[in-house]
């Protein structure tokens, strides 16, 4: 049941997708086909993606005053109370950002693994109207195999992660003499994001294959960008 559903809501939309742009590209590039694909799916994303990055750059303007109400000496169930003020007042919701990436999470494993799956369309998922490229050109922009490992891409991969890491809004760091654990683990949670997840990236591109590389290369770009603008948006924001 859960199996249909994935492959007729998310896998096979994909699948579709990716086949026609093959067919339609000149060449059939795949690899170019892959990236537009990939941007098709984060620029639907984009409504849900801004509003998560929008909610942690709000969590973080709200860092000073949740400073202030930890370090107040007051008890735990008042410091909860103003704490919930603050976001009320605010009007922020410090779990919307968590939802809405569980929404995006889906797609987006849905996109890797049409990647990861191997790019085949003649297993009959195919819908009637869309027909199997007359050409499929694994050799992107007529440089690199991305039907095979590539080195090149996946070191490109692990550094687009890193900036992607680099540039993504930070959590709130509410000061204390004693940190609790979550702010420990939050600490140490953006820390391996930033400079350990980049080499598992890497590694895994590599071990799979240049079409994951490419899409997570492409994937990262964009969020970059896209965390860049909600930054200088909220730079203004400040200014004024």
């Amino acid at each position: 049941m859960i199996s249909s559903i994935w492959n007729a809501v998310l896998y096979q939309p994909l699948l579709n997708a990716l086949a026609f742009l093959v067919s339609v590209i000149p060449g059939g590039d795949v690899g170019v086909a892959v990236i537009i694909l990939t941007i098709i799916v984060k620029v639907i994303l984009y409504p849900l993606s801004q509003k998560s990055i929008e909610s942690q750059a709000q969590m973080n303007m709200l860092a000073p005053e949740l400073n202030k109400i930890k370090s107040n000496g007051a008890s735990q169930e008042e410091q909860a109370r103003m704490t919930f003020d603050l976001y009320k007042q605010h009007k922020t919701n410090p779990f919307s950002g968590c939802l809405l990436v569980l929404i995006q999470i889906p797609i987006i494993f849905a996109l890797y693994y049409v990647f990861f799956k191997g790019i085949n369309f003649q297993n009959g998922v195919l819908y009637p109207f869309i027909h199997v490229p007359a050409t499929m050109n694994m050799i992107f922009l007529g440089i690199l195999d991305i039907s095979k490992k590539s080195l090149v891409l996946a070191v490109l991969a692990g550094i687009s992660q890193f900036l992607q890491a680099y540039y993504m809004p930070k959590p709130p760091t509410v000061s204390s003499a004693n940190p609790s654990f979550q702010d420990s683990f939050t600490k140490s949670m953006n820390t391996q994001m930033k400079y350990i997840f980049p080499f598992i990236v890497a590694f895994i591109a590599y071990s799979i294959s240049g079409a994951i590389a490419l899409y997570w290369i492409t994937s990262n770009l964009f969020m970059v960008g896209q965390q860049i603008y909600v930054k200088k948006k909220e730079f203004s924001v400040v200014v004024k």
